[in-house]
């Protein structure tokens, strides 16, 4: 399949396709006229990497851990080095981190948010710290 359709299906744009073909993450073929062709499983590779990158994994890692995934659209790990768990632990405990920080603002504003009501609903405004 051509680019465009390859995007199409996936919801990716062509740009991002180039630069997953640049990572090492997909690949493609030429056509006699230089167009890149894609295989059909490519589809399911790119929902993988998307599904990876919202997941907060960067592609370095992603690289890393695509030749570990067995099944389309889920991930059967085997054959992973200590090394590929070692970074797969490290971005893990990352994203806890970010977590930790991202309830604590959201716990910051909808504190903010109560206190701006209570002043609206006619008590005395909140004073800032």
């Amino acid at each position: 399949m051509l680019i465009g359709q390859l995007s199409e299906r996936t919801g990716t744009s062509r740009r991002l396709l180039r630069y997953y073909e640049e990572q090492g993450l997909i690949r493609s073929g030429r056509s006699l006229n230089g167009y890149r062709e894609y295989e059909e499983d490519c589809v399911d590779r790119v929902l993988q990497i998307r599904g990876l990158l919202d997941a907060g994994l960067p592609t370095r890692i992603i690289k890393q851990v695509l030749p570990c995934i067995d099944t389309p659209r889920a991930i059967h790990v085997s054959g992973a080095t200590p090394e590929t768990i070692a970074a797969l632990e490290l971005e893990r405990d990352r994203m806890t981190e970010r977590i930790r920080c991202l309830e604590r603002n959201r716990d910051a504003i909808s504190d903010y948010v109560a206190a701006v009501r209570r002043g609206s609903a006619g008590t005395a405004p909140v004073e800032a710290a």
